[in-house]
């Protein structure tokens, strides 16, 4: 596994993950890649660095880095208005169905239901049930100020 910083014509930076060089570079020639932020097609490897062992223990280094909690550590790639966006963009063009979530998007995959975007709630456990029988699930953390809001 290999992974790649990369970025898109409007300058929104995410993470790319490829089982090699060349897979990264058979789905840049097929225009396979988007920008999750912006849908942009235009994605150009960027620069990274990389990891330097600096010879101190893990632990003093996790004592000098704390990591933050919550939503930004797990979007470390969005801010919290690009985040309140996105959520706000979720909300406005999904149907939530609530805890019938893994059920209606199995539904949807296997063509019993007519396809639609939904949005709810699941467990870890249901979550990884879908993504092994290739359904797409993406987890976005939903303030509970906007989780009962249609739109």
């Amino acid at each position: 596994m290999i992974v790649y910083d990369l970025g898109c014509e409007n300058h929104h930076r995410f993470e790319g993950w490829f089982a090699s060089a060349e897979d990264f570079e058979r789905q840049l020639d097929q225009n396979s890649l988007n920008c999750p932020m912006c849908g942009n097609a235009s994605i150009t490897r960027l620069p990274h660095a990389t990891h330097v062992s600096t010879g101190v223990s893990g632990r003093a280094e996790n004592k000098q880095h704390k990591p933050q909690s919550g939503a930004s550590q797990q979007y470390s790639n969005l801010g919290n208005e690009m985040l309140a966006r996105l959520i706000d963009h979720v909300i406005e063009n999904t149907d939530d169905v609530g805890q019938a979530f893994p059920e209606e998007a199995r539904k949807i995959h296997y063509k019993e239901a007519p396809e639609r975007h939904i949005r709810g709630t699941a467990s870890k456990r249901d979550v990884e049930a879908l993504q092994e029988e290739g359904i797409d699930v993406v987890a976005l953390p939903m303030p509970a100020s906007r989780a009962g809001r249609t739109h």
